[in-house]
């Protein structure tokens, strides 16, 4: 092993002993990223949210929620390198982790940003050449994708991530990015992910409402309760992990976007 350096998606140097063999990933999509790329014993712990691959969740140390690392026990574990992300994980989490380890943060708000991830933390843990390949069959599928929006006239959408309050995904976000990739246009004009009353939801008026699966898990129950907000809007439960998961997912979810398409 020899000390390598490496610059993650916030422009911030770190130097680890490369190639890494004791590994916390901190994020669900970039943790099943990791093990899609063929880590298997290199990963010594990840969080409670890290549900996939089922098989791997069940035997792999957990270290807390994103929000909500268990600092003692990642500093049990003695890793060689932590892998984050600005949005799920807490700045003053990350920057006590970096008193003491290597960690390395992703930046992600286009998919992009998504394949320059992959590629880079392909770099990172010794697995370029397969990064590389997972980046370049998810660009193609999104680029016939996005053919394919280009003959559909775009419908407005609004994107609940949470109730109570009503949360939707507003602009920069990498959930705006990829209901453009369906062929959608959102109403949320604010950005990140602002919350709205009743009263403020009537006058957004979308053609279409998709209620993610996470991490608010919403049901038919409340399918019922928008559908009395906007009695013409077309409304359906969606699986949130192929519109928020920035890893392998991305593998998944250009198709399930097309079958998305169909319905709508």
């Amino acid at each position: 092993m020899q000390k390598q350096k490496f610059t993650d998606q916030m422009g911030r140097e770190i130097e680890i002993n490369f190639p890494p063999k004791r590994i916390i990933s901190l994020v669900p999509s970039q943790t099943e990223l990791l093990f899609d790329l063929g880590l298997g014993d290199e990963i010594v712990g990840i969080t409670k949210f890290c549900i996939h691959p089922k098989e791997k969740f069940k035997l792999t140390t957990k270290i807390g929620g994103t929000k909500k690392l268990d600092i003692e026990k990642i500093k049990s574990l003695k890793p060689d390198l932590i892998i984050g992300n600005k949005e799920e994980n807490e700045q003053q989490q990350i920057e006590d982790l970096t008193q003491h380890f290597p960690v390395w943060m992703s930046d992600i708000e286009t998919l992009s940003d998504a394949l320059t991830m992959i590629e880079q933390v392909g770099d990172l843990v010794n697995k370029k050449e397969e990064g590389f390949v997972m980046s370049s069959q998810i660009a193609k599928d999104f680029e016939l994708l996005k053919v394919d929006s280009l003959s559909i006239k775009p419908k407005s959408v609004a994107y609940f991530i949470w109730k109570k309050p009503n949360m939707l995904a507003g602009k920069q976000t990498f959930i705006n990015e990829m209901l453009a990739y369906c062929g959608l246009k959102n109403v949320i004009e604010a950005i990140r992910y602002p919350s709205f009353t009743n009263e403020d939801l009537k006058k957004l008026n979308p053609e279409v409402v998709l209620l993610s699966s996470e991490p608010y898990p919403f049901t038919q129950k409340q399918m019922e309760e928008f559908q009395t907000i906007w009695p013409d809007a077309k409304i359906k439960l969606v699986d949130g992990e192929m519109f928020s998961w920035y890893g392998s997912r991305l593998l998944k979810a250009a198709d399930y976007f097309k079958l998305l398409q169909s319905y709508l």
